[in-house]
């Protein structure tokens, strides 16, 4: 494949690092379509990683890791030329922060940058309900270009197991990030 992709992975403090630690295992999977992965957590992200899966191997799996304030991250500037960035789960406080321009971390500069670059940001967003202020700001974020794909898993493919229920929200990710992966497609 020519055009390899550079992908920013963000993972807020929501819960749903389930989502966090699947994307990140298909993104291993599929490195013969990626040329670069920067990672970038939030304090909370580690702690309910922990917290939900019981383990810190977040920084295991060989990508680049970047701290929160790490303003020198390739990704921190447009000139980086990154094609999607994808934060998963996605908290609602990231979402506004990342709405109204507020560049405080490198997440929310990051993806500032995707933005102000015309490039693919995908927001995994993982809360409910909604309040008013969380659709004003998936609205805001989607007239800025962004896309919103809830952690709403499908049900068709028949999932048994929590992973494989988790595993329909990453395939949706996956497809829109532009990436090839066999995955379940209705009436296929």
């Amino acid at each position: 494949m020519l055009n390899k992709k550079k992908i920013v992975v963000a993972i807020t403090g929501a819960s749903g690092s389930i989502y966090a630690k699947l994307l990140l295992d298909n993104l291993k999977a599929l490195q013969s379509q990626i040329d670069k992965v920067g990672i970038v957590m939030s304090d909370n992200a580690k702690e309910v990683w922990r917290y939900e899966l019981g383990n810190d191997d977040y920084d295991s799996y060989g990508f680049d890791f970047y701290a929160k304030m790490d303003f020198n991250a390739p990704f921190a500037s447009g000139s980086a030329k990154y094609d999607t960035m994808i934060i998963a789960p996605c908290s609602m406080g990231a979402l506004g922060r990342i709405a109204h321009g507020i560049s405080n971390d490198l997440i929310s500069r990051a993806a500032d940058v995707i933005l102000k670059e015309r490039r693919k940001l995908i927001a995994v967003v993982r809360d409910t309900p909604f309040s008013l202020i969380h659709l004003n700001n998936m609205k805001a974020l989607t007239e800025a270009g962004g896309i919103i794909c809830p952690a709403n898993p499908s049900f068709y493919s028949l999932p048994k197991t929590i992973e494989e229920v988790a595993q329909t929200v990453v395939d949706r990710v996956i497809d829109l990030a532009g990436l090839e992966k066999e995955s379940y497609r209705w009436n296929d």
